[in-house]
């Protein structure tokens, strides 16, 4: 120290002018020493330097230090508070509010909580809040990175020198925060770190940032405090009580950039999609939507499933007021919004969570158990308690601030086995010597309990293609904890049957009665998602068997058995329509199709069909549950017909569904019933309406007290060529 016993040595004085002080905050701002106040400031081309209550009142004249820009003096403050200075030089005079002059934001708490992984708010201290901290408006920052030697905010505020807004280090947590006053929303910043090897880091996006800029910008912005007006008070309410098992869930699978694009190729926003898709998808009966991420992305092919911005609905269609608005109008028109997660993995962008602090903080440090060799991408340590919480936090984000009436978790199998698609060499065994990931399994079961417990009514999908146990079993039954869970073989096994010429299709008769062996060991959604329609697949419409004519009438009956068959339902847009393109993320759907008969059949049969699944509980009250399942004709190979009952577990009479599968009509076909008296065609695939060829029984059938097939009725009819029937009692 100098003969004057506050002020600084040069030493201490060139750190901090540097940018390289180890504790900042120890030295700038507001302190007291041989008890009167005295205060430091760095403040870059400033010749003289006046400091300010916050109320105006002169507190003392600062003399310049040893450094360029430094500044320091005795003020007449009785006691610590913040302070504003007047600078000038001489190209004139700028005022500024001193950040080192206030106190921390987080508490202690936070640190504890955070560090524990326990804190299930932290969404509320890490990242960008705008504030009034100690009187004076501005921005909270918070940032985790505990291997770092200093982390800095940068911006268009301090001209990205990251020596200005050098940050306080919470040790304890390996938190870093500052509150710098008089920014706002729409602040556009990065943090500048320096790694502990004293390396100096490319710039890093907020992790918890609420706002990104729009690609290929990078950087993370303040978003906007002001709580959105939510109308979905009695939504949620409803939602709140409704078991989904017993409900009808139908999904509209949606990629909000290529749904519909405006003529000169822009993306349509928050709000015109909330315009447009929404009151679409209501009209055509569908009960949720299910966007591709929306988190922030940096690569359009991606469709999101690369995240860097698991905070922040993407810039590409408008503001997180925007997606709010898109959320509020659907529920508005009584649709549920289930957005993709990707907890699984993160891409290496050099702005994002890689190497965030010069070490492997949120990823593995082992290639074997850190890098994910599919994609190119770095995997979630599960195991480290800060990036659980960071997760965790993530998923309930979306819940709490946007109201997502659930998540479906993508490439879950990849995160349940330590050797997901790797050679022998290529993986590290778990401790007991297995393949499993108990680590992943714990932040998994923790995640579905923290979500379940918090928000009732919404629902966790699983998208694992194993036959890994009780995925959609409950934690406290030693499940994963899952609402439901994708039914891959059903895509996969229907699917490949369909493709086959109907002649060969009496060899493969069990590719449609297989699933029912294991279609209630889980909560299960049938698929057709955007994975079968890209990469050289082709659409649903050019997956199918035959002709023309024939390709859509099998898809018109494959649709309505997908749709009597028990499960919930998925369709990936433009399948509704028969879309003939394989889908494009950088196109709109082909929605000039409508003009042909053909393509609006299809679309008029799904809202038929998704009209019939919700007004009958037959067809949706047991679809996760045996005994709303019944096979009527399981063995008539040589007609590839099949039929079967669907029951509610309540006291309505069996529907019945019988499939032809083959392009002949069958006369006089004999079909076994619970009951004698009329059946209504409640759905013809063949129907003219649909586009069909017309046969059918004029819309009803009379069953006789005629047993067959260990039923007490049966009836004579008519089983259209390549069509799907569904029959309803009129008794």
């Amino acid at each position: 120290m100098t003969a004057v016993s506050w002020q600084l040595d040069r030493g201490e004085i060139a750190a901090l002018v540097a940018g390289s002080h180890g504790d900042p905050f120890a030295r700038l701002g507001v302190h007291e020493a041989d008890g009167v106040f005295v205060t430091r400031a760095v403040i870059p081309g400033a010749q003289e330097v006046s400091a300010f209550s916050l109320g105006g009142q002169a507190l003392g004249k600062l003399e310049a230090g040893g450094g360029e820009g430094f500044f320091e003096g005795r003020i007449a403050l009785k006691r610590r508070a913040p302070l504003r200075y007047e600078a000038r030089n001489a190209q004139g005079q700028w005022s500024l509010i001193d950040p080192y002059s206030f106190g921390p934001v987080m508490g202690p708490m936070d640190d504890y909580y955070a560090a524990q992984g326990t804190h299930l708010r932290l969404y509320d201290k890490l990242g960008a809040h705008a504030i009034t901290h100690e009187g004076a408006a501005g921005v909270a920052f918070a940032v985790w990175a505990p291997n770092a030697k200093r982390v800095s905010v940068v911006g268009d505020f301090n001209r990205w020198d990251g020596r200005r807004h050098v940050m306080r280090h919470r040790r304890g947590a390996g938190l870093w925060e500052i509150f710098i006053p008089e920014l706002g929303p729409g602040t556009v910043y990065k943090f500048e770190i320096i790694g502990a090897e004293g390396k100096l880091l490319p710039l890093k996006a907020d992790p918890f940032a609420f706002q990104s800029e729009f690609r290929p910008k990078t950087a993370s912005v303040v978003a906007s405090p002001d709580a959105f007006t939510w109308s979905d008070a009695d939504y949620l309410s409803a939602r709140a009580n409704k078991d989904l098992r017993r409900s009808p869930v139908s999904i509209y699978e949606v990629h909000l950039g290529s749904w519909k694009r405006h003529a000169d190729g822009g993306y349509f926003s928050y709000r015109e999609l909330a315009d447009e898709l929404l009151p679409y998808v209501a009209d055509m009966g569908f009960t949720h939507l299910e966007l591709l991420p929306v988190s922030e992305y940096p690569y359009d092919p991606s469709w999101g499933y690369q995240p860097t911005g698991l905070y922040a609905p993407t810039a590409r269609f408008g503001t997180p007021a925007d997606f709010a608005h898109f959320v509020d109008r659907a529920h508005a028109l009584g649709l549920g919004v289930l957005l993709d997660w990707v907890p699984a993995h993160f891409p290496t962008d050099e702005h994002g969570l890689a190497h965030f602090d010069g070490t492997s903080l949120y990823e593995h440090d082992d290639p074997r158990r850190g890098f994910h060799p599919d994609w190119n991408t770095a995997i979630y340590n599960f195991g480290r308690t800060e990036v659980q919480g960071f997760l965790v936090n993530n998923a309930l984000y979306w819940m709490e601030r946007f109201h997502a009436d659930g998540l479906r978790v993508d490439a879950v199998a990849s995160m349940l086995y330590l050797d997901y698609s790797r050679k022998a060499d290529e993986w590290i065994p778990n401790e007991e010597g297995g393949r499993e990931n108990k680590e992943a399994i714990a932040f998994l079961r923790r995640m579905n309990a923290a979500a379940y417990g918090a928000h009732q009514g919404i629902a966790t999908i699983a998208e694992e293609s194993t036959s890994w146990p009780g995925v959609s079993q409950p934690v406290h039954a030693g499940g994963l904890g899952f609402g439901f869970k994708w039914n891959m073989g059903f895509m996969h096994d229907t699917l490949a049957y369909m493709a086959r010429e109907p002649i060969h299709r009496k060899h493969h008769h069990n590719d449609l009665t297989f699933g029912l062996l294991y279609a209630f060991s889980e909560n299960f959604v049938l698929p057709l998602s955007h994975d079968e329609v890209v990469h050289g697949k082709g659409s649903l419409l050019t997956k199918m068997a035959g002709d023309d004519w024939q390709k859509f009438a099998n898809l018109r009956a494959y649709y309505a058995f997908m749709w009597a068959y028990p499960g919930k339902k998925l369709l990936f847009m433009g399948q509704e329509f028969a879309q003939r393109r394989e889908w494009s993320e950088a196109r709109g759907l082909d929605w000039e199709l409508l003009q042909y008969p053909s393509h609006g059949g299809v679309k008029a049969l799904l809202r038929d069909l998704n009209a019939l699944y919700r007004a009958l509980p037959q067809l949706h009250a047991r679809d996760c549950e045996a005994e709303g399942f019944e096979w009527l004709i399981a063995d008539d190979h040589e007609n590839s017909v099949f039929a079967w009952m669907r029951r509610s577990g309540g006291n309505h009479r069996p529907v019945v569904a019988v499939a032809n599968l083959t392009p002949v009509p069958r006369q006089d076909y004999v079909l076994p019933l619970p009951f004698a008296g009329p059946w209504r065609e409640r759905i013809n695939t063949d129907a003219a309406f649909y586009g069909g060829s017309g046969q059918g029984n004029f819309g009803a059938i009379m069953a006789e007290n005629h047993a067959s097939h260990g039923q007490p009725a049966s009836a004579r009819l008519t089983l259209p060529p390549l069509a799907t029937l569904i029959l309803e009692s009129e008794g």
